[in-house]
């Protein structure tokens, strides 16, 4: 990837995220709010054609633990989500230009992604909205700090 497209992808979601907890500080504290930073399973298990995603997710739970620090301060609760394979457009996106380079349908492609990235399936967005509400909700508002990852299992480490 190029420079561009690093600082990009920094901009855009490392950036966007930390500009946003920051103007919204004074109101999470105000209220006892929660942050939930969206990063990627990748920052957990980086691939060289990929490195740009897993150096940016990663920064992201790392941004996310040190508010996390400042919010025990603050009473403001900050924890981030990994997702990993969940079906979206973008990911149906990424489909299409994948497979055809890689002599497969798109239909292909998709079907054949669970098995190779050792999942059962593809998660949903409904899925990782209900993680998210679970993390703004009374029963978690002990949990902070913390990078979890909802994946279907594909990251084999502890």
């Amino acid at each position: 990837m190029t420079d561009a497209q690093w600082d990009d992808g920094m901009t855009l979601k490392f950036h966007g995220a930390r500009r946003l907890t920051i103007e919204a500080w004074n109101a999470l504290k105000n209220s006892n709010g929660s942050v939930v930073f969206m990063s990627g399973s990748a920052a957990f298990n980086p691939k060289p054609g990929f490195a740009a995603v897993a150096a940016i997710n990663a920064a992201i739970n790392a941004l996310a633990k040190a508010f996390a620090e400042q919010g025990i301060k603050d009473g403001v609760q900050v924890n981030s989500v990994s997702p990993g394979a969940v079906m979206t457009g973008r990911r149906r996106a990424f489909f299409e230009s994948w497979a055809p380079a890689h002599n497969l349908t798109v239909r292909e492609a998709i079907n054949n992604f669970p098995e190779k990235a050792g999942i059962s399936r593809f998660g949903t967005p409904e899925e990782i909205a209900d993680l998210m509400s679970y993390l703004v909700s009374p029963a978690a508002k002990w949990m902070t700090g913390a990078s979890v990852r909802m994946d279907g299992g594909e990251i084999k480490s502890i």
